[in-house]
């Protein structure tokens, strides 16, 4: 569960949820009559209020232009791109980044961090990997000479996503002794988490389990209900893949209890997560030599998954679980 957009589709979900406000400032900057409300734009953001958020963006963009506040109207442009973005329209997100552009440069760091920011998401979604990473550790270099601390982690968040692997663990330990000086907590939830799931991509399932145990522990410090159970997922799919199947159904056992309490409120994402775990505890059934019960979660989990609109933001991983379906069920 990694990334906000990429290549697997789960591991950017969590990234997603757990994605922080990017608002943070340092007290070196000069404080626009917009800070409050470009802060109160990005926890709707946060939330994953996209639609609302873009709105409340936009606002701040034309009274910040009708006041010939620059700095303020490149961060609110650049986000009301990045709500475009998170809301499938692509092209009328790049145009409000171009916007963002016109009105900022090298020697404003608010509008140009932020800028930069959003401009390294853009090529992530494109999957232009040499100017993701470039665009990232521009951002880090300069908001760490500019003294923003907030930004830089943002920075090394991503570039613990999207720099050669070989990188990624000092890129997130990097963020977490940043977050840990600069008492971010906020973020240490996310980084963390990301530090396991790249062990985990490495096979070192220990390690993995450790750090993103270790998220845990700051998720319920900090995060939302969301962050929380997706934490615990995590942990889960780790047990799993070492054999503990006993521990992974009794945290997956949790997962769903709150799956259904946030369904019952009326969350989105409730069966999204509600799919995933199913999905486990068919692999689960797999590993107990019950292929039978592991085809019907399965088909539950896709059901699920569709529902919550798999297919279209992770195709390839849609198209490999039907395989693994068929397969399992001796099509």
């Amino acid at each position: 569960m990694r990334t906000e957009f990429a290549k697997y589709a789960p591991y950017a979900l969590l990234a997603l949820a757990l994605c922080m406000s990017f608002a943070g400032c340092s007290s070196d900057q000069p404080v626009s009559q917009f800070a409050d409300r470009l802060a109160e734009a990005d926890q709707v953001f946060s939330s994953r209020q996209y639609a609302q958020a873009g709105v409340l963006f936009e606002d701040i963009a034309a009274e910040a232009d009708a006041a010939g506040d620059n700095t303020a109207y490149a961060e609110a442009a650049s986000m009301r791109a990045r709500t475009m973005l998170q809301l499938g329209d692509r092209h009328g997100g790049e145009v409000w980044l171009e916007q963002a552009l016109a009105r900022t440069s090298v020697d404003d760091p608010l509008g140009w961090s932020r800028y930069l920011g959003v401009r390294g998401r853009f090529e992530w979604t494109a999957k232009d990997s040499a100017a993701t990473v470039a665009t990232f550790r521009e951002l880090f270099d300069y908001c760490e000479a500019n003294g923003l601390y907030e930004r830089a982690v943002d920075a090394t968040h991503m570039m613990a996503l999207v720099a050669p692997r070989e990188e990624r663990f000092e890129w997130a330990r990097n963020g977490i002794a940043m977050a840990e000086a600069g008492e971010l907590t906020g973020w240490l939830g996310p980084l963390w988490n990301n530090m396991g799931w790249d062990y985990v991509d490495a096979g070192d399932y220990e390690e993995g389990l450790a750090a993103l145990e270790q998220a845990r522990v700051y998720h319920y410090e900090t995060g939302q209900q969301l962050s929380k159970l997706i934490a615990d997922y995590s942990v889960a799919h780790v047990k799993r893949l070492m054999g503990d199947t006993d521990a992974a159904k009794m945290e997956l056992q949790g997962v769903f209890a709150q799956a259904n309490e946030m369904q019952e409120a009326g969350h989105l994402d409730a069966v999204e997560w509600m799919g995933f775990s199913r999905w486990e505890l068919a692999e689960i059934a797999v590993a107990e030599d019950d292929n039978q019960t592991a085809a019907e979660f399965m088909n539950q989990a896709l059901r699920e998954l569709e529902q919550a609109g798999m297919p279209r933001w992770d195709p390839d991983d849609w198209q490999k679980k039907q395989a693994r379906l068929a397969e399992i069920s001796g099509q």
